[in-house]
């Protein structure tokens, strides 16, 4: 597989593992695949667009440094890789990101969360699946 990798990014350790899954496979390709890195924020029901805008340059901040490591720690092995932070509601904002940059696989972590929790609070890999338009790679523990 060539071309770009999406791995959605929130910082989780299962977020980490998928980033590090995904430079594995990159650096297998020739030449090395793009790594894009997007972490989203779903702002709180009501917030108006000032609010959403201070809301992205805070989280945006607030992932920096841990963005920029990743930046690096990808650099060091030859592979181009971007970050973004976007706000939207998460699964829908990761599938059209990934049809937008033309990604042919998503790479994203799974938290294991309880059936019950499942139910309650939905599961943003499983989302990502249903609705994506290309191949998506759910990293487990």
């Amino acid at each position: 597989m060539t071309g770009k990798l999406l791995v959605a990014f929130d910082g989780s350790e299962e977020s980490y593992k998928a980033f590090n899954m995904a430079l594995d496979i990159a650096s297998s390709c020739k030449p090395a695949s793009d790594i894009f890195v997007l972490t989203v924020v779903q702002p709180p029901e009501g917030v108006y667009m000032v609010a959403a805008d201070s809301l992205l340059d805070e989280t945006t901040k607030q992932y920096e440094a841990t963005l920029k490591e990743l930046k690096e720690k990808a650099q060091a092995k030859g592979i181009r890789t971007v970050t973004e932070v976007a706000i939207g509601h998460p699964a829908e904002t990761i599938a059209r990101f990934s049809e937008k940059m033309g990604c042919p696989l998503i790479l994203i972590g799974h938290k294991g969360r309880s059936k019950i929790e499942g139910m309650l609070l939905g599961s943003v890999s499983r989302s990502v699946a249903s609705i994506a338009k290309c191949n998506v790679l759910i990293v487990k523990k």
